[in-house]
């Protein structure tokens, strides 16, 4: 799990730029580069930049990295959503 803090954290520094907040290129490139597989729709610019609007609780145009935490709570909580009901259904893990 430290592993993966760390990971969160790095991709928002690496994409931030060292800065204290993502603009919208760098949102854009974080969701099409880091999360093209979980989230449907990153390729949709109009799409990403309404989920940065979205996720701009202060409304500065710009992703703090407590919205980006914010971001990644929420996939975390529909990944478990999607994980848990694969486990209630032990067919779903058999690869045909």
């Amino acid at each position: 799990m430290e592993a993966a803090i760390k990971t969160v954290v790095s991709v928002y520094l690496k994409s931030s730029k060292g800065k204290e907040n993502l603009g919208g290129k760098e949102f854009q490139s974080l969701v099409k580069n880091q999360l093209k597989n979980i989230l449907t729709g990153s390729e949709d610019n109009e799409a990403v930049k309404n989920m940065r609007q979205q996720l701009d609780n202060n409304q500065d145009g710009k992703v703090s990295f407590q919205e980006y935490m914010n971001l990644i709570g929420y996939l975390a909580q529909a990944v478990s959503e999607q994980l848990s009901t694969e486990w209630k259904n032990p067919l779903s893990l058999i690869k045909q």
